[in-house]
């Protein structure tokens, strides 16, 4: 691995004599991590487990996930062994937080793990600013099926918005990647000094703009994968003299390896077995902080109480039913005000868990609903399919079900959902979203 001659110095300069371990560590193979849902009961993909993450595996080897119907039907997701430090983090700090925002989200690796380690009924916002990656972080969202989930396409300047809105924000920064070089080679091209420079003020917007959105007492987790101080303790530094924040120091005794700096955590390849990353917990203190009251705006509730659909939600008490736009959607009735504000003032993509499209007579399945944890799997036909059949329905291929009832079908494989079909019989439909479906040839 051919490393630019600047990033070598400064990094020797910052590790001293331990420079040459994280050298030859990067010349190793990146280790290969997966973080596994709770839909599938006892489902353990190896013996070998994340130290930091209770989800947390490591794998012997990269296979084609791809190629795996449990990894679309969100029984698992790829993650980075280190970022999954987030699930401490939570542990730790999080135990009040109602209302959480992760500002930098896509793919959806630490929205997905907050979604699963919340305290129980939180409601979790999911941002991303680039509109192709926030497709790809709904989608993830979805798979995943977490109900109390808001998927929204903003900048975090927009959050301004939502004065005192969130008991927790984090904020996964946008950076010059220099933790990912193993696991990214291409990574390595487009490093340069000019780029951590950049980095480190759009680094700095991004905090300034989320400041306001938190909460008095409210928690900030702050995290990059890069190794330099510039955007990273210099950065922390930067927060605790101009926003205001209190530091808090993670304990870290059981976790060997990981390093205590001054303002943060770091993670070594050298030292841990994942890639580099940064992450440090800061605590607002400014108690004169506007908050946003919330008011529930009944114009924009439209129930539907013609048919009992709440049959087919696995906790009916929990979720209101709501007709807008020809769909049904079931949402937390603990939250619907707050988002319902939301949808009023944010981009969503994702907002409640849409179980139904209403076309003339007929009431189509969504997809979102087979994934959703919320569904009854019991309401519904079902067809447990083969590999070979699990492929073809995720590749919005025909498939052929001769001896399964008419009407929509849950397909699902080792008895996880993957989505509906429209059983005519002599042939199926194929509802699996086109945007979704395998496009590699396997």
């Amino acid at each position: 691995m051919k490393l630019p001659d600047l990033f070598i110095q400064r990094t020797r300069s910052l590790l001293e004599t331990s420079y040459l371990d994280l050298e030859k560590a990067l010349e190793d193979p990146s280790p290969v991590s997966v973080r596994v849902n709770n839909k599938k009961a006892n489902y353990c993909p190896s013996d070998r487990k994340v130290l930091w993450c209770d989800d947390g595996y490591y794998l012997d080897e990269r296979p084609l996930f791809t190629a795996d119907p449990l990894f679309h039907a969100g029984v698992y997701y790829v993650q980075e062994a280190s970022s999954m430090f987030l699930q401490q983090i939570v542990q730790m700090f999080f135990s009040r937080a109602e209302t959480v925002l992760d500002l930098c989200a896509a793919p959806g690796g630490k929205t997905t793990l907050l979604a699963q380690n919340l305290p129980e009924g939180s409601l979790l916002v999911s941002n991303e600013i680039n509109r192709s990656r926030a497709m790809i972080l709904a989608e993830n969202v979805i798979k995943w099926g977490n109900p109390n989930v808001i998927v929204t396409n903003e900048s975090p300047a927009s959050f301004k918005k939502l004065p005192g809105f969130f008991d927790a924000i984090i904020v996964d920064a946008p950076c010059s990647g220099e933790g990912m070089f193993r696991k990214d080679p291409g990574s390595i091209e487009e490093w340069s000094i000019q780029n951590v420079q950049q980095c480190v003020i759009r680094q700095k917007n991004i905090l300034e703009e989320a400041w306001d959105s938190l909460k008095p007492e409210g928690i900030l987790v702050y995290s990059t994968c890069t190794y330099n101080r510039e955007e990273n303790e210099e950065n922390i530094q930067w927060a605790c003299d101009h926003l205001g924040a209190e530091l808090l120091r993670p304990e870290i005794d059981a976790f060997e390896g990981i390093v205590q700096s001054d303002y943060g955590l770091r993670f070594y390849p050298h030292r841990i077995e994942g890639e580099g990353f940064f992450i440090s917990v800061l605590k607002k203190t400014d108690e004169n902080t506007s908050q946003i009251r919330i008011k529930e705006d009944k114009k924009l509730l439209k129930v539907n109480k013609s048919v009992d659909y709440c049959a087919k939600v696995m906790h009916p008490e929990a979720y209101e039913i709501i007709e807008t736009n020809q769909q049904l959607t079931a949402y937390a009735k603990k939250h619907i005000a707050k988002s319902f504000f939301i949808s009023k003032e944010l981009n969503c993509l994702v907002n409640g868990v849409t179980l139904f499209d209403i076309k003339g007579k007929d009431i189509v399945p969504h997809p979102q609903f087979a994934l959703s944890k919320i569904i009854n799997p019991l309401a519904f036909n079902k067809v447990d399919v083969d590999l070979s059949t699990a492929i073809s329905f995720l590749r919005k291929e025909n498939v052929f079900l001769s001896d399964a009832p008419k009407g929509y079908l849950l397909i699902t494989y080792q008895h996880q959902p993957l989505g509906w079909v429209k059983n005519l019989g002599n042939r199926c439909n194929n509802l699996y979203p086109q945007h979704w479906r395998i496009r590699m040839h396997l």
